[in-house]
């Protein structure tokens, strides 16, 4: 990975049907079955979008996807088509792609999403103030807001709760 890029948080592709804009990432159409999934540098906390963008953060999150699908990829199959990014998009929209993103077959998601918390704060504080629990996980009575726990809990976020 090479440093020295520019910032980006948003992308504004032309030449794709553009599909959704998430909290990091923006989805464009290629075709009928797959999708161009571009991260940004957006940075978010408790689900808001922070105004000011972490520098090649986008770039980061590309890199560890791409090693966790190919160190994990001969245990379950992954949806990533080999397909260069910037094959699909205008000469002159390539450096919105290059390095932070990539060509994926189009999937029904499996909506899991969770939390590794280390603190007392955030959806987790507002459950622990009703039941002493996070996530059913039983926690010491008295923690304060954004107290660290004793030790790291991993619970499914709130936005994955029925």
């Amino acid at each position: 990975m090479t440093t020295n890029h520019s910032t980006l948080f948003e992308s504004s592709l032309k030449g794709l049907k553009f599909l959704h804009r998430g909290k990091v990432r923006d989805l464009y159409a290629v075709g009928k079955d797959q999708l161009l999934v571009i991260q940004t540098d957006r940075l978010s906390a408790f689900d808001v979008i922070m105004p000011d963008p972490i520098p090649d953060k986008g770039r980061v999150l590309t890199e560890m996807s791409y090693f966790w699908f190919k160190k994990l990829g001969h245990v379950i199959p992954n949806h990533l088509t080999g397909v260069a990014p910037e094959s699909v998009v205008a000469p002159e929209e390539r450096a919105q792609v290059a390095g932070r993103s990539m060509v994926v077959r189009k999937l029904k998601p499996l909506m899991i999403e969770a939390v590794v918390r280390g603190y007392i704060i955030g959806s987790g504080w507002k459950d622990y103030q009703k039941t002493g629990m996070v996530c059913g996980i039983m926690l010491p009575a008295g923690l304060k807001e954004a107290q660290k726990l004793p030790e790291i809990i991993f619970t499914p976020a709130a936005s994955a709760l029925p």
